[in-house]
């Protein structure tokens, strides 16, 4: 089991969309959407909510998403009705709706907890305007840590779904802090899909990974070996 997400729109077709971008990265997560009103308009229905958190929870917990105020409100009234202990698996995170989707799906495709989810939702949007908190993971101690180079062999670079990759590959060394940059350059961690792609890394060019903590030599292998051989 994962932790769930709810997508909550006042729109089924942007609700759709966001699910089918962040299910191209974690397809192991359940997304459920709750867009639109009951007759298909523009607005929030407080049953698709209802039915969207119940889909979504697993037992793990679920971290809902939301476009407009409106639909904080339909979802708290949606909480209000629910059954208490359910209501207590669940996190309403106030996040960008694409890029906290794509980070919680990513998080939650890595099997990290329902605090860990919420919280990867919630640092997506200072991943890039860099407002506040970016990281996941503390920066590594670069006179101890484990370096690794590697070349980028992907035709696209590091876009999306290699950048999904490597983070969910990150999340196997718990214990590990990994990060991924251009040499000379200030690295970000791996475990940060939106960092990440925001790195804009491309075809032929060398990148080094930075590790500390247990694990950090497998992880740094490893996933220097995926950047050679590539991710797409």
């Amino acid at each position: 089991m994962t932790v769930g997400l709810v997508i909550v729109s006042h729109s089924a077709a942007l609700a759709a969309g966001v699910r089918e971008l962040a299910a191209q990265m974690a397809p192991e997560v359940t997304i459920a959407v709750a867009g639109g009103t009951d007759d298909g308009g523009v607005g929030t229905s407080f049953d698709l909510v209802t039915a969207a958190l119940a889909d979504a929870d697993s037992g793990d917990g679920v971290v809902v998403l939301y476009d407009l105020g409106s639909a904080l409100l339909t979802t708290e009234t949606a909480l209000e009705f629910s059954d208490p202990d359910a209501a207590g698996r669940i996190t309403v995170v106030d996040a960008p709706l694409v890029e906290g989707a794509v980070a919680a799906a990513v998080a939650a495709q890595s099997g990290t907890d329902l605090a860990s989810v919420a919280t990867a939702a919630r640092r997506a949007g200072a991943s890039w305007d860099g407002s506040g908190e970016t990281g996941t993971d503390p920066a590594p101690d670069t006179a101890g840590a484990v370096r690794r180079t590697a070349t980028v062999a992907d035709a696209d670079g590091v876009h999306a779904r290699p950048a999904s990759l490597l983070a969910r590959e990150a999340g196997r060394w718990p214990g590990a802090t990994v990060r991924l940059g251009r040499p000379g350059e200030s690295p970000v961690p791996v475990t940060d899909v939106l960092q990440l792609i925001g790195l804009g890394l491309r075809q032929g060019e060398t990148v080094e990974f930075t590790a500390g903590g247990d694990g950090s030599e497998d992880a740094a292998a490893t996933l220097a070996r995926m950047i050679d051989a590539g991710l797409d």
